[in-house]
Parts: C-alpha cells; structure tokens; sequence
C-alpha cells in the first residue's frame, strides 16, 4: 500500500460576511496516498471547491480564512507556511485544474505563453526552453497543432481544447498532487471522456496523486479508488469506492444514487429517478442536530437533536450516521 502524501485534520474554514460567519469547511479530516485517486462528492455548496482552495491557500484575502486545523503536506503543514513558500510549492509540487477554464487563463495573454511563464518561475530555465516545453506539453495533451495554438488566446479554443490547456498548465511542473475541480463540467460525453482518459493517463506516467472533485458519481466510480461524499462542509460518508457502491449507508449518498440514470450507469436499477427533496440548507441557518435530517426519509427525534460523529463501520469506510452510532 502506499505511503499517504497528504492529511488534513481537522480542517476549518470560514467566510466573514456582512451577513455572519460561513462555515463551509467545518472540521474535516482525510488523506491521500501516492499514486492515487480521491473522489470527492456532493451537491453545489457542499464545500467541495472550498476544501480544494484552502489545499492551495487559494482564499478571498479579505473574506475567507482557514480558522483550524492542519493540511500536512509530506508532513510540512502547509497552514503555516508564508506566502512565498506557498508560491514555491502552488503550481509546481501542487496543481490545481480550475472548474471554469474561460474564467481562469488569462484572456489577454497566448496560452502557450501562460505555461512558459510557470516554467520559468519554477524551474528556472530559459524562455526558449520553456516554450519548446510548452509545446511538447500540448501535444502531450493531445491538443492539434500544438506550435500553432500555442500562439492562440483562450478564447480561440473550444472548450474541450481550453480544458486541455488547463491540464498542459497543471502538468507542466510534473507536480506530486494535481486537484480537478470538476473537470469535465460543461463539456459533451464524449469530451467528458477524453479528458478523463487524459487524466488517468497523465496520472500513470507521471505517478501523481489527484484529488478529483465532482457532483457525478458515475465519474467517481470509473476513476477513483476513494470517496469522499460531503454535505454542508462536512464528510457524511467515505470509503473505498467499491465499498461505497456496493454498500452505500448514508441517506444523503443513497440519495445521490437514486437521483442518478440507474440502469445507464450500473449503479442503482430503477425505472424513475428520484430526487433529493428540498435543498442544501443555508449555511447562515443550518438545522438543529443533523444537518441532512429535513430531507431525510429515515429521520428520527436524535437526529433533530444532536448531529452524529463520523463513525468507523469498516476498513477505511465511516459514515456520519445516528443509524451506525
């Protein structure tokens, strides 16, 4: 088995607004081994991209702040390293892929020029180096005529070449960890696919670590070989993904499976979907006792009362239950 890379204990991380204080990380605790895949799962506003944000200490200088808690990065905590030695390690020993490529490239500088311009900063080399690198890095991703988008702007590419570019970017420093937020969003299946493939691939060659963070299951099932399913800036469920399939017992990751194709995806055979009533609560007003207990089917008196600790039901599978509590 391989050594773990990453561990976060006991994270916290909150927004200060006019309005109050988000908690939309709230005390989270997990790890990530060499060489593998780490799915995190959930509905929009679960703290899935927060928890990616704070890795990178990518948060809203003025807003948003890690309040707990330790991310240990090959045992180097990474809370509190300095500004500059997080610029030294963002982007060259951790990548990040950005959920909306359009909105993260600059849109006034060529692409190719984009990663030259990480070469350079990292690994010290010579503009003519970094530009010959850039090249052979889209063609590594597969990217057409990589000397002529290389002179392209962003919003030359489709959307499926953009999020090329994104991983070109994320790859150019052969990092240890590459985080993908949502990588395949607003892309057709067969995209979907191919960017994925090129993930794995980029994975198997280059022997990194990849946390990928998704709403869709059936891309976590294909992909990773732990789960993470979060709700409201907590883990509810996290296990092996084989486990986790086979055996799903949180009523939020039971929902999630229902609402999905079923029989398209060979996870639950059904003739309906069946979707998760109500939605995910405000983090201004969360609910009394367990957070997921007004849209649940098996809600009882405890879980209005008292929110469940996350409990160890089997190897590397807990779940944040009063059911198995």
């Amino acid at each position: 088995m391989n050594e773990e890379i990453l561990r976060i204990e006991q994270l916290e991380t909150c927004f200060f607004t006019d309005d109050g204080i988000l908690n939309a990380v709230d005390g989270i605790d997990f790890f990530l081994r060499e060489e593998e895949t780490l799915g995190i799962v959930g509905e929009s506003g679960c703290g899935k991209t927060v928890t990616a944000l704070s890795i990178m200490r990518l948060l809203p200088e003025l807003s948003g702040r890690i309040t707990k808690g330790k991310i240990l990065f090959k045992g180097t905590d990474l809370v509190t390293q300095t500004e500059d030695e997080m610029e030294r390690i963002r982007g060259n020993r951790i990548s990040m892929i950005f959920q909306e490529p359009m909105t993260s490239l600059n849109p006034v500088m060529r692409i190719g020029d984009q990663i030259s311009e990480i070469l350079v900063n990292h690994k010290k080399i010579s503009k003519k180096e970094a530009r010959e690198r850039a090249v052979e890095l889209l063609k590594q991703v597969e990217i057409p005529s990589p000397e002529t988008r290389y002179r392209d702007y962003p919003h030359q590419l489709s959307g499926g070449m953009r999020q090329r570019a994104m991983i070109a970017m994320a790859m150019s420093c052969s990092p240890e960890i590459m985080i993908a937020d949502e990588p395949t969003t607003a892309l057709d299946v067969t995209i979907q696919a191919q960017i994925l493939d090129l993930l794995n691939q980029l994975k198997l060659d280059g022997r990194i670590s990849i946390i990928l963070i998704t709403h869709n299951l059936g891309v976590v099932a294909e992909n990773a070989q732990r789960v993470i399913v979060m709700y409201t800036g907590k883990i509810m469920e996290q296990a092996r993904v084989k486990d986790l399939f086979s055996k799903p017992l949180h009523p939020y990751t039971l929902g999630l499976m229902k609402s999905l194709p079923g029989k398209d995806q060979g996870l639950i055979k059904m003739e309906r979907l069946e979707p998760i009533r109500g939605m995910v609560p405000d983090l201004l007003n969360l609910p009394q006792g367990c957070r997921f207990h007004p849209r649940c089917d098996f809600s009882s008196s405890i879980c209005q009362q008292e929110n469940p600790p996350l409990k160890e039901i089997g190897p590397e599978h807990h779940v944040r239950c009063w059911k198995y509590s």
